[in-house]
């Protein structure tokens, strides 16, 4: 390690310790309120998908959900000669539960690395990001594919960090199994769609229009549902459109067509790390990221036999889908 990067690590550790008002960075400490919170911000901003959906501190490691957001109707009336006006709970509370679990973002950077982000002014802010943006992607697909929270987790297994918390899909799969359709008929073993014989469905239009039936009936035309899926779907769908020769102006329907992606009548966004034969319907603020308060723990340390400094980091953390009447989860989806 050359000597300015030998400086400019130990002043990024001194800053980190300052900031948490800990005597060193190299011995794990409990990571103050105000900092935490401006990380957890920093995470939030640095992906699409977290910037959309609520980030929320909690007290607790367990309880009952938040209730975020707006539930259903509550226009009434009462004949109070015979009983007293009773109100009714705006938000979305059902009795689900969410569990923290811990979760280790133990990351490093190498010598070599460092050296080389050493000459630059920005040199802590580098290093901020590199560890910010990691934490961001890896929220971001937990979400959607986590199953499990293991008690030693296995990437291999697991590329996909399956195995590290349960997901909004698999919270879906457990508390709300009557909102995921993962089979077109009963033995089916999946969707199929296209015009093959024995498909359930002629496209993915008729798929989602149908899907939308399982939602809470004040859900069925909000505006803020959208079509979560991945981009090989979406290629599926859109492709033919734009693979064949065209007229001018059916070239320009098909652009218009395409700036306004749609699955049957919803707003499809294109998610990364998404299930590829998956769908999921609902709204973004439906879906949310709880961390346990006061439990972001770090440890930054030079490891010599290594030539790196490690990062060990670790939260409490659960993935929440706040109304389980305002999502839908379609999958084991077949192109036929």
């Amino acid at each position: 390690m050359h000597a300015i990067t030998r400086q400019a690590v130990s002043a990024y550790a001194s800053q980190l310790a300052t900031l948490n008002s800990v005597p060193s960075a190299a011995e794990k400490f409990t990571v103050a309120p105000t900092v935490a919170q401006t990380l957890e911000t920093k995470i939030q901003e640095s992906a699409d998908v977290l910037k959309r959906i609520n980030i929320v501190p909690v007290r607790e490691q367990q309880g009952a959900k938040l209730g975020l957001g707006i539930g259903g109707p509550a226009a009434s009336r009462t004949n109070t000669k015979l009983k007293d006006r009773a109100t009714r709970d705006l938000s979305t509370l059902d009795g689900t539960q969410y569990h923290c679990f811990q979760t280790n973002f133990d990351t490093h950077l190498d010598y070599a690395k460092l050296d080389m982000w050493a000459k630059f002014k920005d040199f802590q802010t580098r290093v901020r990001d590199a560890l910010v943006i990691r934490q961001a992607l890896d929220r971001t697909m937990i979400g959607f594919n986590g199953v499990a929270a293991a008690a030693e987790t296995d990437i291999t297994a697991n590329p996909m960090l399956q195995d590290v918390n349960k997901g909004w899909l698999q919270q879906l799969r457990e508390t709300a199994p009557e909102r995921v359709m993962d089979e077109g008929a009963a033995g089916a073993g999946a969707i199929k769609v296209g015009d093959a014989a024995g498909a359930h469905y002629k496209n993915l239009d008729a798929l989602v229009m149908d899907a939308l039936n399982l939602l809470d009936p004040w859900f069925h035309n909000d505006t803020s549902l959208v079509a979560m899926v991945g981009r090989d779907l979406l290629h599926d769908k859109y492709f033919p459109m734009v693979n064949v020769k065209q007229a001018p102006t059916e070239q320009l329907a098909a652009q218009v067509i395409m700036g306004q992606k749609a699955i049957g009548n919803v707003t499809a966004a294109a998610v990364p790390f998404f299930p590829g034969a998956s769908i999921l319907i609902t709204s973004w603020d439906n879906l949310s990221i709880y961390w346990q308060e006061e439990t972001r723990r770090r440890m930054f340390t030079d490891n010599a036999k290594r030539d790196r400094y490690e990062n060990y980091e670790s939260v409490n953390e659960a993935y929440v889908v706040e109304n389980l009447g305002k999502a839908v989860l379609l999958e084991n989806i077949e192109l036929a």
